[in-house]
């Protein structure tokens, strides 16, 4: 249940609502940019609360600005942005094992690696001992 303050000091930003559940964080950047695209996708659809569910500790907009900020800073380029946006719009990463995806699938890695140090620093996904674990899943080694 949120608990909001209802009229704020003149001159007072708004109160952001406090959690009475806490936030649980992602496991990695790759969870945080599909819940953020699914999140996003549910915004444009108009959804009232996108990204609903689990309480996380961030908006959709927090793991894009730290995206854009990668981008600014020239750490990424418009190849990545359109891998990021084409595959977490479809809710998956891509395949590096599907000859056709192989490129998109090494754009997509190198995109996590850059994101997922601005997204722990801010407290979005959780230590990096958990973040960063390989996890051997049907055989096929997966981030």
């Amino acid at each position: 249940m949120l608990r909001v303050r209802p009229y704020p000091h003149p001159g007072e930003p708004e109160p952001k609502p406090v959690r009475s559940v806490p936030a649980e964080k992602f496991r990695s950047a790759e969870q945080a940019w599909l819940w953020t695209m699914a999140a996003l996708l549910a915004r444009h659809a108009g959804a009232s609360r996108p990204g609903g569910g689990v309480p996380r500790p961030c908006d959709p907009d927090d793991i894009i600005l730290c995206l854009d900020g990668l981008y600014r800073r020239k750490r990424i380029d418009l190849a990545h942005a359109r891998v990021l946006r084409m595959w977490g719009e479809r809710g998956m990463a891509p395949d590096p094992r599907v000859p056709a995806e192989r490129t998109e699938a090494r754009l997509w890695a190198e995109a996590m690696d850059l994101l997922d140090w601005p997204l722990r620093v801010r407290g979005i996904v959780s230590d990096p001992q958990t973040s960063r674990k390989i996890v051997v899943d049907r055989g096929v080694r997966v981030r």
